[in-house]
């Protein structure tokens, strides 16, 4: 009884998909008798060994699990590679190994296309001749249709399949595979990652925490270069922009050099912020600079903005609050031979903004004549905070406005949950501003931090009544 309703749910599953015409009699109490075991060698049942280590032999035409690991691995929290080991009988062709790369060519749609499995292996009987592996689920009853037996009669092959014993090690999973295997089943599997360097960067979940040791050493393992691995262990710090973090796997070694829009930079991962995902960010706004520009770099953290900005020439202001990011800005401007066209600071924010920035402002504007293209850039990107200090840029100034042409843009970053997020960050800059900028400003979606959640870059010239305070009479 228990047999028949298995096999009654395979039908549903298997046969209900496919045309009236397909689900033949026949063919439906073959698939009831195969898998009540009547149909000997179709079919082999393993029973689960408890053991991680004994390695697994599976007959399964059907199943798509057909390569994934020893299923005693499920729980493991400290990594056994040979735990993974186990043994699929795959369909397989002998032939000659004159014309191997011939068969190769005539199957190509049926050889196997796993990458890391051999698709020729050695015959240890016969060295004159050799195994073609195939895929099993493109030769599902080890036999070939008629147009590869066709191809194969050209080339007087003999067109029957054998069963080949195939071993299936660590090394041959994929680093997914492996950790669906090992999770509880029904979880949410991670294996994504962010690089810098040579330190690949986890964000993982609560449910994942008793494996992230073993998740740690499988990230290693399966990227090269990866030689240290670390998860965040707490939210990002809104003064310095840097979070507490745990080494899974690896050296404990997290000051690294990374490579960005062809400018590489050196940091201390664990003391200062970088995020490989800004990475087009960076690039698009230092796009926008021409040679001869002025960028004031608000809250620089290790120089994405300030180097590329300052190799097109331009003159650059960088602040970081972060002593650590001021030290490795410095280093990274020395490192990309641009120190003498940077002037950096280790200041707050409003600090930066009210001195050296009104002080550079208040002595280039009034010299610009009109026919003069010199342009002044503000970047703010700490897109938890920077709205907040727009307020500082209510009359900076003091006297005659500049020309409109002139007026400094902001390119502010900000974080949004809101349905419309671009309306929800004019609406908060207008407030630290107090004015309108409808029709003024134009707001860039840089990324999707999480769910419901935007970062963008809202653009604008600052209103000359907000920048500057005129003097009484």
């Amino acid at each position: 009884l228990w047999r028949l309703g298995y096999c009654a749910r395979l039908l549903k599953t298997n046969h209900f998909r496919t045309a009236a015409s397909n689900t033949s009699f026949p063919a439906v109490w073959m698939l009831l008798a195969q898998h009540s075991g009547r149909i000997p060698g179709l079919f082999v049942v393993v029973k689960k060994n408890s053991s991680f280590t004994m390695p697994q032999t599976v007959e399964d035409k059907a199943n798509p699990e057909l390569y994934l690991p020893h299923p005693g691995v499920r729980g493991m929290t400290l990594l056994d590679r040979e735990a993974f080991k186990r043994t699929v009988v795959v369909p397989a062709l002998k032939v000659k190994k004159e014309i191997v790369n011939s068969v190769l060519k005539s199957l190509k749609q049926s050889v196997l296309q796993r990458p890391g499995l051999k698709r020729v292996v050695e015959d240890p009987e016969d060295e004159d001749s050799r195994f073609v592996i195939l895929d099993p689920h493109k030769v599902p009853e080890f036999s070939l249709g008629a147009s590869e037996q066709q191809a194969l009669e050209q080339l007087k092959v003999h067109p029957e399949v054998c069963r080949y014993h195939l071993e299936l090690t660590y090394e041959n999973f994929k680093s997914e595979e492996i950790l669906r295997a090992v999770l509880p089943e029904g979880q949410e599997v991670t294996s994504g990652f962010s690089r810098v360097g040579h330190i690949a960067h986890l964000n993982l979940r609560d449910h994942q925490l008793p494996y992230r040791h073993l998740i740690g050493q499988v990230i290693m393992d399966k990227n090269p270069g990866i030689t240290c691995v670390v998860n965040k262990t707490s939210i990002i710090d809104s003064t310095y922009r840097n979070f507490e973090m745990e080494v899974l796997a690896g050296e404990n070694n997290l000051v690294t050099k990374v490579k960005e829009n062809n400018i590489a930079y050196e940091l201390d991962f664990s003391k200062v912020y970088w995020n490989p995902r800004l990475s087009t960010e960076h690039g698009r706004l230092v796009e926008l600079l021409q040679a001869g520009d002025v960028l004031f770099d608000v809250f620089a953290g290790v120089g994405p903005f300030a180097i590329p900005a300052a190799r097109r020439k331009c003159r650059v202001f960088a602040n970081d609050l972060n002593p650590a990011s001021y030290a490795w800005l410095l280093h990274n401007c020395r490192l990309n031979k641009v120190d003498s066209k940077v002037k950096a600071f280790n200041m707050d924010g409003r600090d930066f903004l009210r001195g050296p920035v009104r002080e550079e402002l208040s002595k280039e504007l009034p010299l610009l004549k009109e026919e003069q293209k010199t342009a002044f850039h503000i970047v703010m990107n700490l897109p938890a905070l920077a709205v907040e200090f727009l307020d500082v840029f209510r009359h900076l100034l003091v006297g005659e406005p500049c020309s409109p042409a002139s007026l400094p843009t902001v390119h502010c970053y900000a974080f949004s949950k809101h349905s419309n997020p671009a309306r929800d960050i004019q609406e908060r800059a207008e407030a630290s501003l107090g004015t309108s900028l409808a029709g003024r400003c134009s707001a860039f979606p840089v990324r999707n931090v999480a769910p419901n959640k935007e970062m963008l870059c809202l653009s604008f010239q600052i209103p000359a009544d907000v920048l500057y305070k005129r003097p009484c009479p």
